[in-house]
């Protein structure tokens, strides 16, 4: 007889390593938007692994991408050339318009990419601070960390990384205030996935752009959770009518296999051989995944689905809102988010967990929503009824 959640549970919390809270679930099985449990009960998965499960669970792309790389080449170190690499790097240049590109396995290694890419420009003219914003979320490395701008790490794993200032989300002015000349760069979000969906103005974005051409400094995108289709567009860059100097990949690149990427125009790539890298860096078995999600995505044309579903989704929410007090219905394409009228947002979690829907609470009274880019109208439709169920359950 196969583990239940429980003992999976059970046998989890003997030997791995702190760093997050979770209930007695374990899962064994997915497909599409749905997940089952080692118990065998099934869920809508509106998390989505934080928003990296683009093509759903277990999709059949990646697993015969996986396949036929694994038997082909599963790696050479990224001392030398390998196909699924190159291939890879050339269409995501073809896609997002940027002539370089570093292939990693993390967020965070993406970020950590731009940041390096940052201060070693910077250095010429001795600039090495970067603004960044409140409730931003760029990784969990230290870099990353102090680069973050979450108040709840502002004391872990002291002395932060020196350097990093930050300034409120779609604040102009204060923007304005931090720019000086030991600035080598602007980093933020162009809409904060883990500060709770909070999309920037095309108005800052602009006034970010001008200032950092004023200021000779980088206006860096931060898009490992806004990418890929994600907001309703290859890159939510896109949307803002802003182009980035720089641009860092992940989550639904691999839907599902650990990649990322940083991506910049030629006469910034100033790296020089032993500047950047790392084992997994340019991974061909990573790479050949990311580039079958691509080409899965464009035949089944996720992007515009992510907009069409995100309209609709937007609407069962808005429907629910007068019953319950929904506040604030924002975000674009499949990644949403709405506030409770109280700060009840892990209750609703753990309601909607009784009802067989996964949802995320980046924030008390927040709730976020990132299915997969291949959820169905079908699936939308019993998340308006599992979610009221849930929202009911919780008012009684």
């Amino acid at each position: 007889m196969s583990p239940s959640n429980a003992q999976w549970a059970q046998a989890g919390s003997s030997v791995w390593m702190g760093g997050a809270k979770r209930p007695d679930l374990c899962f064994v099985a997915g497909s599409g938007s749905r997940l089952r449990d080692a118990d065998g009960r099934e869920y809508l998965d509106f998390v989505g692994g934080w928003a990296v499960c683009a093509l759903g669970h277990s999709p059949a792309a990646v697993a015969r991408a996986l396949g036929g790389q694994a038997s082909t080449l599963l790696h050479c170190s990224p001392g030398y050339w390998n196909p699924p690499a190159i291939a890879l790097a050339q269409k995501l240049s073809s896609l997002s318009g940027f002539g370089r590109v570093f292939l990693g396995c993390t967020g965070a290694e993406a970020n950590e990419c731009a940041i390096k890419l940052a201060r070693k420009r910077g250095a010429a003219t001795g600039a090495w601070k970067i603004v960044a914003t409140l409730d931003g979320f760029h990784g969990r490395t230290l870099a990353t960390m102090s680069a973050t701008g979450k108040p709840a790490w502002q004391g872990l794993f002291g002395p932060k990384v020196p350097g990093f200032v930050h300034v409120p989300p779609n604040d102009i002015g204060a923007l304005e205030a931090a720019m000086d000349k030991d600035v080598c760069a602007v980093l933020f979000e162009p809409v904060q996935g883990e500060g709770g969906v909070v999309p920037f103005s095309v108005e800052y974005a602009a006034k970010a752009r001008e200032l950092c051409d004023k200021h000779g400094a980088l206006l860096v995108f931060d898009e490992v959770q806004t990418g890929m289709g994600r907001c309703g567009s290859w890159f939510a860059f896109q949307d803002l009518g802003v182009r980035p100097d720089v641009l860092t990949l992940g989550k639904g690149l691999g839907a599902g296999y650990p990649l990322s990427a940083c991506l910049t125009d030629a006469k910034f790539d100033l790296f020089e051989p032993g500047d950047q890298g790392g084992t997994f860096t340019y991974h061909p078995l990573g790479a050949a995944v990311g580039l079958a999600v691509i080409q899965e995505m464009e035949r089944l044309d996720l992007v515009a689905r992510s907009k069409s579903a995100g309209l609709a989704l937007r609407a069962k929410l808005e429907a629910l809102a007068p019953e319950f007090g929904l506040r604030d219905i924002r975000g674009s394409g499949l990644l949403q988010a709405f506030d409770l009228p109280d700060p009840t947002g892990q209750e609703l979690v753990a309601a909607a967990l009784r009802e067989g829907l996964l949802l995320n609470s980046p924030r008390p009274s927040s709730i976020r929503l990132m299915p997969p880019l291949v959820v169905t109208d079908g699936d939308i439709e019993e998340f308006g009824q599992k979610l009221k169920h849930a929202l009911i359950a919780m008012a009684a």
